[in-house]
């Protein structure tokens, strides 16, 4: 299927776009299922956030009709939406006047191992450290050499996703994930204040939860506090929820809470 530039079939952009160059931009990635996108409101409200604090000028309705008419095109398979602040002449400043440039991309589903969702995973531990910078913080911004760089530390098939940590060590999120701890009943997720990604499955999960009555925190995590979690998982809007076995030397078990939210979410997923 053809990518759309700005609302046309194209597989080319233009060299001068900011996206490019600086890396100034947002992205989106959604399932489709039978044409449908998951999670879209979830979706187009960070978009949203994130264009009003890079200060980015997108027709979100615009955007709304296009990700539903390339969904219904793609069928099955995930959608890439990606927008950049356009093209301009060399140098940090950006026109005022420009509007963003909108990417639409679609491929396949990834195939992970069933046993992945049904068995766990292993996390590896990354070396690379998430940077400060709560002006970015939470966005899905298209900087993302950090990420890079955390997954080239391993290659292996025995580590399906990596721990990250910031500069202080705390427990952040995996490189393409969002992470969960469960203890004593209580779900608990990193503070993205100050760095990581604000995932819409995360966001959903802590919705589904408290909706269930299941006591919800949103803090700073420790490695102390996630070696004596009771159950620890990660998630992102395409897989749904791996639960984590190992990482280094900790291990944990898919308790009864996780398999629960990963009921919950695979409806989400495949309504």
């Amino acid at each position: 299927m053809h990518s759309w530039v700005d609302g046309q079939p194209a597989d080319t952009s233009s060299l001068r776009d900011r996206g490019l160059a600086y890396g100034d931009g947002l992205f989106e990635t959604i399932a489709v299922k039978s044409g449908r996108p998951q999670l879209l409101e979830r979706h187009l409200q960070r978009l949203a956030e994130g264009c009003r604090r890079l200060a980015l000028t997108a027709d979100q309705s615009l955007i709304r009709s296009e990700v539903l008419a390339y969904a219904a095109a793609l069928g099955d398979g995930v959608l890439k939406l990606i927008l950049t602040r356009g093209d301009s002449l060399r140098g940090y400043a950006a026109d005022p006047a420009a509007t963003a440039r909108r990417i639409l991309l679609g491929s396949a589903f990834p195939i992970y191992p069933p046993a992945h969702a049904e068995e766990g995973v292993r996390l590896f531990p990354c070396a690379t450290r998430l940077s400060e910078q709560p002006l970015l913080a939470g966005l899905k911004h298209l900087n993302r050499l950090e990420q890079v760089l955390a997954r080239a530390e391993w290659r292996d098939a025995e580590h399906a996703e990596g721990l990250m940590l910031d500069a202080a060590e705390r427990v952040v999120e995996g490189v393409f994930s969002n992470l969960f701890l469960i203890s004593q009943g209580r779900l608990l997720t990193a503070d993205l204040s100050r760095c990581g990604v604000a995932g819409v499955m995360r966001a959903e999960i802590l919705f589904q939860a408290e909706s269930q009555g299941i006591p919800t925190q949103v803090a700073d995590i420790s490695l102390v506090q996630l070696e004596q979690a009771d159950e620890v998982f990660v998630c992102n809007s395409v897989y749904g929820i791996w639960p984590v076995r190992a990482c280094a030397g900790m291990s944990w078990s898919a308790g009864p809470l996780t398999r629960k939210l990963q009921v919950i979410t695979r409806a989400l997923l495949d309504a």
